[in-house]
């Protein structure tokens, strides 16, 4: 019972933090988590915790990279934030290949992930600032990608 006390607990510091303060690193997360007590935190376990959360590193208003939670990014509500994490979809006949902005693209996967097939997206896979997707159709990854923009562009 101790052990998930302590769980949820760092679960909440970890959302507080993250909402409360600007950190560029994982390393800065670390420390910040040993000053509340969490002495046997590591960058592994904030890389998890980050990816748990849905958090991604992006460029707050002064420009700095920092890493925040998806509604800081105000994804439902923010048109131009959205807008300018996508900076190019294009496609080589097998697959669309969107270009983000660094830390964006788990976010902007999982944003397409959410689209129902009859947008053409099979699935994504995601790494810092590159999105793969896997067409529904290869045969219509034009109109795929056309959607695809026409989306972002939209939003």
């Amino acid at each position: 019972m101790q052990i998930l006390n302590q769980q949820d607990t760092l679960l909440k510091t970890f959302k507080t933090l993250l909402k409360e303060h600007s950190f560029a690193s994982q390393a800065d997360i670390v420390e910040a988590l040993k000053q509340e007590g969490f002495d046997n935190i590591s960058q592994s376990k904030v890389s998890r915790l980050l990816s748990r959360f849905g958090a991604v590193r992006t460029r707050n208003a002064k420009q700095e990279m920092v890493y925040c939670l998806p509604p800081e990014l105000g994804v439902p509500t923010t048109q131009s934030t959205l807008k300018n994490l996508v900076e190019s979809v294009t496609n080589n006949q097998a697959m669309i290949i969107v270009r983000t902005t660094p830390g964006a693209a788990q976010l902007i996967a999982r944003m397409l992930d959410s689209l129902n097939q009859s947008h053409g997206v099979l699935g994504t896979i995601a790494g810092d600032d590159t999105v793969f997707i896997a067409p529904v159709d290869v045969d219509e990854i034009e109109q795929t990608c056309d959607q695809i923009n026409q989306f972002f562009a939209s939003v």
